[in-house]
């Protein structure tokens, strides 16, 4: 078994598997995505650590058991179109391209989305594109989206993004408190969201996301 498959199966047995993710169609995009092309060359040999991973500053790539644990809450179903805000190099959207009808990821980070675009191209990948663009302005074009994946923390959630959810869609995200943090599933009715609390997680606050901080003297 070549190396990396080798690493795949480790990470969906020692990090996936024990966190009760169990749905097939997960276990199996994370048993065949490479996780290594989608990290920078430097921090290849910890792809498929038990830690999130470096892209760029204040940016970082979740690690393999947080991200599963929100896919398996959001229930991906094959004729979902999913919006990924904030993918990095692309490896959630290439998960959820094995998962889901369609996916487009926003990056908003030049040189990220020039990889990802680059990766997902290289994996033959041809039911997920990239758009470069504000994170906090989602992709309204393209939309509406039956799931919306924010793959990084919020401490405030635009309505805008909100707006490009169908009726009954569902929506995930970590919320931000400081250093604490709270992995929620929200689902869209009667045109507002209901949340609900699914797991412990943290994540860098992704840009536009950061709640407005009041001046005080």
């Amino acid at each position: 078994m070549p190396a990396s498959q080798t690493l795949r199966t480790m990470m969906v047995d020692t990090q996936i598997r024990p966190s009760d993710v169990t749905k097939f169609p997960i276990i199996a995009a994370m048993l065949d995505v490479p996780r290594e092309a989608f990290v920078p060359p430097a921090a290849r040999p910890v792809a498929y650590m038990a830690a999130p991973v470096n892209l760029a500053p204040g940016r970082e790539m979740m690690e393999a058991r947080t991200l599963a644990k929100l896919l398996d809450a959001l229930d991906i179903q094959v004729e979902d179109q999913v919006l990924v805000i904030g993918g990095g190099m692309g490896y959630s959207a290439a998960v959820l391209s094995r998962m889901a009808d369609s996916v487009v990821m926003v990056e908003e980070h030049e040189t990220l989305a020039a990889e990802a675009e680059a990766a997902l191209a290289g994996m033959d990948i041809v039911n997920a594109v990239v758009l470069q663009g504000t994170l906090s302005e989602g992709a309204a074009k393209a939309g509406p989206f039956d799931v919306i994946l924010i793959d990084g923390g919020v401490e405030r959630l635009p309505a805008s993004l909100i707006e490009q959810l169908t009726e009954e869609g569902r929506m995930a995200a970590i919320f931000q408190d400081g250093a604490l943090g709270e992995a929620r599933i929200g689902q869209k009715v009667d045109g507002h969201m209901s949340w609900r609390f699914v797991f412990n997680a943290t994540s860098p606050v992704l840009p536009g996301f950061a709640a407005v901080r009041e001046f005080q003297l």
